[in-house]
């Protein structure tokens, strides 16, 4: 390869996308001198500071996933109160995937100038106000307006949330942190499970109980977050960025984008995929299992809960299992186990639809267990609030119209409707099952082909050399993120891969 470096010292782009290419399959055997770890020798690693910024961010994702399944657990309360279809609610569902990303930009371009703090008090004070603002809409386009605007708020918190809980965490905890705080997003769906039953089928106001419930605890959150101080990593960026002549933050996000941006591109295509799994699985399912299983209130209440038990356990497991296989590996083996289970998730009518819901959840959220720490690990400094939300957000606003498509292509599959129901009934098991099928393929051949830097530096030194030339051909070799003997942090973080 090295007979290819050009006489001005660059390695063709081609010749590195070969590279790429070639090492994809070696690049995911796991190194041969790691050992699996005690998961709870590894948090012990922890210090207190470092717990409290983890907790803090935890509180607040699994918020933003509360918020956002208030909407999907009671689309049918909502369409008949409104006199509007499911189909129109979850258009709902829709507007706030779209906009998340317009709140990852703001917000994102927030933390990484000013800080993880402020943005992230900011953001839980918009939780507040639209989440009651919910609670009083009569009409469906203010239903629409402001789930819109909670697109925005909403899609502000998971990059900071990463930051902070991720970039002063040790070395050795990463994956369990990872798969612990992505998994407050199966935390906040379980919580939404249980309030939803708690308070929109016992009280008068029904849903609206329900979103008026979810403002109060964003207010905790914010005096919570008000107590810390901001990330040391973030600190040391600061005073870096003070005591240097050439790198302003401007010129560090410029010499970010022109670096790195084949991997924002790598990243929105994975991400994309990673939310039509997790939407196309969870968004729609409890529709389905009112609507087309009859399941009742409380038997919907105890699958839900069962499901994202399952989501909880996955995303530690693989999360932690990913320091020692890999990144790329740990989603590889979750899609295709999960692939394996879609059949008995969506058609086992028995007792064993609690199993099957178990696992796959477990499967999906498994996979999901990586994606913090993996994100983080190729995302410049400089820019990795900004760079880890935008992704998240995109891949949001890709597959945004994930439950309508999956209401809408259902409606062509109706099944017998009792005389006296209000609403008819539809296949979307059906539906649902091809979908995730199509999704846990696509995952799996963009992992398979992406690059992995598990060895990254977390710290910003490096942020200060990004304006450099490419790396030559022994940059490459002695750097690649991909090397799966290495077990020490790289000197470089995100190391550009073709």
């Amino acid at each position: 390869m090295a007979a290819s470096i050009a006489s001005d010292g660059k390695v063709p782009w081609h010749v590195r996308l070969i590279h790429h290419i070639a090492t994809r399959a070696s690049s995911l055997k796991p190194p041969s001198n790691v050992r699996f770890e005690n998961p709870f020798h590894v948090l012990g690693q922890l210090n207190k500071k470092q717990w409290l910024f983890f907790l803090v961010a935890f509180a607040a994702w699994t918020w933003d996933a509360f918020d956002f399944f208030t909407v999907s657990l009671t689309a049918s309360d909502i369409a008949e109160s409104l006199d509007r279809t499911v189909t129109d609610i979850t258009w709902g569902i829709t507007v706030v995937l779209m906009l998340r990303s317009v709140g990852a930009i703001v917000f994102g371009l927030l933390s990484d100038k000013y800080g993880r703090k402020w943005p992230f008090i900011w953001n839980c004070g918009l939780f507040v106000i639209l989440e009651l603002g919910t609670g009083f809409v009569q009409t469906y386009e203010q239903f629409l307006a402001v789930r819109a605007l909670f697109g925005i708020a909403m899609g502000g918190i998971y990059g900071n949330c990463a930051a902070t809980a991720l970039e002063d965490c040790p070395f050795a905890a990463r994956g369990i942190i990872s798969g612990m705080l992505q998994e407050g997003y199966a935390f906040g769906y379980l919580l939404a499970v249980v309030f939803n039953r708690a308070l929109t089928t016992t009280t008068s106001h029904g849903w609206r109980s329900l979103f008026w419930f979810g403002a109060a605890p964003p207010v905790l959150i914010i005096v919570f977050r008000m107590c810390l101080p901001e990330t040391e990593t973030y600190m040391v960026q600061k005073n870096m960025e003070r005591l240097s002549h050439k790198a302003s933050f401007i010129q560090m996000a410029k010499a970010s984008f022109k670096g790195y941006w084949h991997i924002m591109v790598y990243l929105v295509v994975i991400m994309a995929g990673f939310n039509f799994m997790s939407h196309g699985s969870q968004d729609l399912y409890p529709t389905m299992l009112e609507v087309q299983l009859q399941f009742g209130a409380d038997k919907r209440t105890v699958t839900m809960c069962v499901a994202n038990l399952g989501a909880i356990a996955g995303g530690m497991l693989f999360g932690h299992m990913s320091d020692f296989i890999g990144r790329r590996l740990t989603i590889i083996i979750a899609c295709i186990l999960g692939g394996a289970l879609i059949y008995p998730w969506a058609f086992v009518r028995n007792g064993g639809i609690m199993a099957a819901v178990f696992f796959l959840q477990f499967m999906v959220q498994g996979a999901w267990g990586v994606v913090p720490i993996y994100l983080s690990e190729l995302s410049p400094p400089a820019l990795r609030a900004f760079i880890v939300g935008l992704a998240y957000q995109l891949g949001n606003l890709a597959s945004s119209a994930s439950s309508t498509i999956e209401a809408t292509i259902g409606m062509r599959f109706p099944l017998e409707t009792p005389a006296d129901a209000t609403i008819r009934r539809y296949d979307y098991a059906k539906v649902m099952a091809s979908f995730m099928g199509c999704v846990f393929g696509f995952v799996l051949v963009v992992s398979f082909f992406g690059p992995e830097n598990r060895s990254a530096d977390l710290s910003v030194g490096y942020a200060f050399e990004s304006q450099r030339d490419e790396e030559d051909d022994d940059d490459v070799e002695k750097n690649a993120p991909d090397d799966p003997e290495k077990n020490t942090p790289a000197k470089h973080q995100g190391t550009r891969v073709a």
